[in-house]
């Protein structure tokens, strides 16, 4: 483990509930892509009421938040990873 992860896990006691909100352009299948990679991570189905959209004010990009129950560093390290590589994202956080 690095010096960071060690540190960000002290600051989370793991099991726990974590929002990951990524950023795109305003596409139909956004919300779906987001989605489908974060339940790559998780074991268990991400129910309905996990997700939540909010569109920009501009309408040209829209924000998706996940909610999940984060079981360690190295689950949310692997999630954010795999959306920021993915080129219909914009910015994670």
């Amino acid at each position: 483990m690095t010096q960071q992860t060690n540190f960000l896990e002290s600051l989370l006691q793991f099991p726990c509930s974590f929002p990951i909100k990524a950023l795109g352009k305003a596409t139909e299948d956004l919300q779906v892509l987001v989605v489908e990679i974060i339940q790559r991570y998780c074991s268990d189905a991400l129910p309905a009421s996990a997700v939540t959209t909010r569109p920009s004010h501009s309408g040209n990009y829209i924000a998706v938040t996940v909610t999940i129950a984060a079981q360690n560093q190295q689950q949310l390290d692997g999630i954010y990873l795999a959306l920021t590589r993915n080129e219909k994202i914009v910015m994670v956080f």
